[in-house]
């Protein structure tokens, strides 16, 4: 990271670095790398009561070399268990139907395999707009038939 990301910036402070463009892949199975966590807490909803969370950030790379960035939420909820176990098996931390004990450490530079979908919503200001989300995490096996191969740089 550069100097400038690692410190707060002042009222008077010059700035240059653009932020690298915004790409959504279309929906797919995708290889990916978890780029970072931060632990946070839910609020609550109509959906789910308050419960802890951990923010990922998951780095998706396409075949053709075209990247994304997508954030998911993990909710520490019994209702999103299965979301949970899916993710830990995706990153062979855990096997189907294995008891585990969550090693969130490990889970910064993990890889794995996911399905991505396209979400459409509105805009604050009404405009149609699209992003990346993760639809579901693959067991390693399920994924292997169509996993690009890992390249050295790939990460």
């Amino acid at each position: 990271m550069s100097e400038m990301t690692e410190r707060e910036l002042g009222w008077d402070d010059q700035i240059e670095n653009d932020s690298p463009e915004f790409t959504v892949l279309p929906e797919g199975d995708y290889a990916f790398e978890v780029v970072s966590m931060e632990r946070g807490r839910h609020n609550g909803s109509e959906k789910l009561p308050p419960c802890n969370k951990a923010m990922l950030s998951i780095r998706i790379i396409a075949e053709d070399g075209q990247e994304t960035t997508v954030r998911h939420n993990l909710f520490l909820h019994g209702k999103c268990e299965g979301m949970l176990c899916a993710f830990f098996t995706a990153i062979g931390q855990r096997k189907h139907g294995e008891k585990i004990r969550m090693n969130w450490n490990a889970v910064p530079g993990s890889r794995g395999r996911c399905k991505l979908k396209i979400r459409n919503w509105k805009s604050n200001n009404g405009n149609d707009m699209q992003s990346n989300e993760i639809a579901r995490f693959y067991e390693p096996e399920e994924g292997a038939r169509t996993a690009p191969q890992w390249k050295a740089g790939d990460f």
